[in-house]
């Protein structure tokens, strides 16, 4: 059994065969998947789609490439949706410096209310972090993590940040740059792991793993993910399998 903690099979890249998407990831072994939406279209998406499979669970929040729209607005919409209990966590909310849509500040705006929308709806977080490490763990830090848990999405910047995040309390999800050969250092992360924070995903239709690199990424695919992850931490796949679909349905509050 494999849970898919983190994917986007709500984007248009899967419009035309979703239904051969989720059939090819039933023969991979996978059980569940956490489906992202991040903006009006993509959560009503999200939701659609987590009514027409079962295997379906929406994280709903604001991506911090959207957070100059994030508003008074956008915040009740969430809070409905968080009432009605339809979300297993928050997110994916964080800082992104890469693409920078929008000021540092307007950020961290965005970001410090979803850590408290998690702490008021008892939800975990889901945290997007790129080239902004050191600000996400701050306002973390400053804010306090919600008491339902944090995940580091898609973690893959050093074992030195690894550390830190994991005595803050954060679960770590891995994707499939675990598989690239030129990132020996998402290797060493996912070695030095506990397994109790450990998490697996795709980040579908994103960062294909190999041998499917360059291609459109597909829950399927977290096979490959934690194929890598137990040879490289000396374990059956079966058992690296086992351990993060625990540990998954537990920080999501899944029962059995």
């Amino acid at each position: 059994m494999l849970f898919d903690s983190h994917t986007h099979i709500n984007d248009e890249q899967f419009s035309q065969d979703l239904d051969q998407v989720m059939a090819r990831a039933k023969d991979m072994g996978v059980s569940r998947m956490s489906v992202v939406g991040f903006d009006y279209p993509s959560i009503e998406k999200a939701l659609a789609l987590s009514q027409e499979y079962p295997q379906v669970y929406p994280t709903i929040g604001w991506h911090p490439t959207e957070a100059g729209s994030y508003n008074e607005e956008v915040e009740g919409y969430l809070q409905q949706i968080y009432e009605s209990g339809q979300a297993v966590a928050v997110g994916e909310t964080g800082l992104d410096y890469h693409w920078m849509d929008d000021p540092k500040e307007v950020q961290f705006h965005a970001f410090r209310r979803q850590i408290q929308l998690a702490k008021d709806y008892d939800l975990p977080v889901t945290v997007h972090n790129r080239e902004s490490t050191k600000d996400v763990y701050r306002i973390l830090e400053e804010e306090g993590l919600p008491p339902a848990g944090l995940i580091m999405h898609s973690f893959n910047v050093s074992t030195r940040w690894l550390k830190r995040f994991v005595k803050l309390g954060a679960m770590i999800s891995i994707s499939g740059v675990v598989t690239f050969k030129n990132a020996p250092e998402v290797r060493e992360i996912a070695q030095a792991t506990p397994l109790d924070r450990l998490m697996v995903e795709t980040d579908a239709p994103y960062l294909s793993p190999e041998p499917n690199r360059g291609k459109r990424n597909e829950p399927g695919y977290v096979r490959f993910v934690a194929e890598e992850i137990a040879k490289v931490k000396g374990l059956s796949v079966q058992e690296l399998a086992q351990v993060t679909y625990d540990n998954t349905n537990r920080i999501f509050k899944l029962n059995e």
